[in-house]
């Protein structure tokens, strides 16, 4: 870990100013991550986009979010995590103000992706900066308050957007960031203080940085996004060349981080079981989480007719459900280990989603209910064991890296999936207007999103077998 001058209590007047400041932040970019997704027949109409621009939408603000990341994590790691932290919440809150007044699909998807750059470098900075700057006997108290409340802040952006759309227009939902972000910079800047990783020196690494490798990054999702939206307009030769230009980028990340003496991922990590399992299982779990989130609120205004407040309040079981349940999530799997609420967190959810099935043209809240209730005690059993056994597989110096990898892997899972599921059922153009090609696709999305979380339970269940029930935290001498 790098050097701080005085480690912060969790219970001392800066310990709580800096958790409440990296955890509002933190908060504001998952917000944005699904509180759009309430909007985007609002967005759609007004701005006469097709389905294809409304996932570009998503995935421009996921692209950019994935791919820059592990940048951010590194650059945090290297030049400061409070610094980087403030840089990114800065550069939000102005990508948010441009967002509010764009004028054309192009325009708002260009402004999605230069919000995703800054949510690249400060999300990883929310989780690293607990790592660092407080006591050891409570980080993991610290790390499920994070957990919880940032998992709150993912459910209850529909919510959040609903209402917006409703009763302001779906400008505010960017809008409102500005006073937010404001308010973070502020409690940062007094309350949290800076570490960095110091370390590299001492090891004879070079202090460069790893461009070639954020590149590639950028490359290989960029171009794998576009094949997988855009599929269903594009020609055979030309799908061909783009994923394989998105394989050979994957390939050459692998090349260069291995050769390089400031890589942006150490695939050291990954030598690590319960690293490589816990980040396997976020891959499938948060991609389907992503669609889960993006085509309910879609169905419910199309095909049931629900008002775009009332589409967004299915976030509130999930809601309630972390708000209440994380901290105790975290605290059993302190006590037994993470594998059973990492593998049985997905499955449930998995079970909640098909009883989502018969939301259609009828579709009541008696409807919905129950499938929202199971998956939502499924998330909030998943989502806190999960950030903590990721963060405690690495080593405190890494904390960045580590939180920037695991990032980049859930907003990954998240982007692909978004983008490679409407077509995969047969939704593009303006079906997301029709409520019986809406509905078609729709089921078609639920099945195989409880299909991937199922996969995800059985990832953790084989994964993370034999894991104590407090995951070793390695030093730099066990490594």
């Amino acid at each position: 870990m790098g050097r701080v001058t005085e480690l912060l209590a969790r219970d001392s007047t800066r310990g709580r100013l800096t958790l409440t400041a990296v955890t509002l932040g933190s908060g504001i970019a998952i917000l944005d991550g699904s509180v759009v997704n309430v909007a985007l027949r609002t967005i759609g109409t007004e701005l006469d986009a097709s389905l294809e621009q409304l996932q570009w939408v998503i995935n421009g603000y996921m692209l950019a979010l994935a791919s820059l990341v592990l940048v951010g994590g590194a650059l945090g790691d290297r030049f400061g995590r409070r610094r980087i932290y403030l840089w990114g919440m800065g550069w939000f809150l102005i990508a948010s103000a441009l967002c509010a007044v764009a004028q054309t699909p192009g325009q708002l998807i260009a402004m999605r992706v230069l919000q995703g750059v800054g949510a690249a470098l400060l999300t990883p900075g929310g989780l690293a900066i607990i790592q660092s700057v407080f006591r050891r006997e409570d980080r993991a108290a610290a790390i499920g308050t994070w957990a919880g409340l940032s998992g709150i802040a993912a459910a209850i952006g529909p919510f959040v957007g609903g209402w917006l759309v409703d009763n302001g227009g779906w400008r505010w939902i960017f809008g409102i960031n500005v006073p937010l972000c404001i308010a973070v910079i502020a409690l940062t800047l007094w309350a949290t203080p800076e570490s960095r990783d110091e370390t590299p020196a001492e090891e004879g690494a070079a202090r460069g940085f790893d461009i070639p490798g954020g590149a590639l990054t950028v490359l290989s999702l960029g171009a794998l996004t576009y094949a997988l939206t855009s599929s269903a307009t594009m020609s055979r030769g030309l799908l061909v060349a783009v994923v394989a230009v998105a394989i050979a980028a994957a390939v050459g990340f692998v090349f260069v981080e291995s050769r390089s003496r400031t890589p942006l991922v150490h695939l050291s990590l990954f030598g690590d079981r319960v690293f490589s399992a816990a980040n396997a299982m976020t891959f499938v779990v948060y991609g389907a989480l992503g669609v889960v989130f993006f085509i309910l609120v879609l169905q419910l205004q199309v095909s049931a007719g629900w008002s775009a407040l009332s589409a967004g309040l299915t976030g509130l079981p999930a809601t309630i459900a972390l708000m209440f349940l994380s901290s105790r999530a975290s605290q059993l799997s302190e006590r037994i280990g993470p594998r059973f609420p990492m593998a049985v967190g997905p499955i449930i959810c998995a079970v909640g989603v098909l009883l989502l099935l018969p939301a259609g043209r009828d579709a009541t809240w008696w409807t919905v209910l129950p499938g929202l209730v199971i998956f939502a005690l499924g998330l909030a059993l998943l989502v806190s064991p999960l950030t903590s056994t990721v963060l405690a597989a690495a080593p405190d110096r890494y904390a960045g890296v580590a939180s920037g990898v695991n990032n980049a892997v859930a907003r990954a899972g998240s982007l692909i999936a978004v983008a490679a599921l409407p077509a995969l059922v047969g939704l593009s153009g303006d079906d997301y207007l029709d409520p019986t090609a809406m509905t078609s696709g729709f089921r078609a999305a639920m099945v195989v999103c409880a299909a991937l979380l199922t996969v995800g339970g059985v990832v953790s269940w084989f994964g993370l077998a034999h894991t104590s029930p407090r995951v070793h935290q390695p030093t730099q001498s066990s490594r």
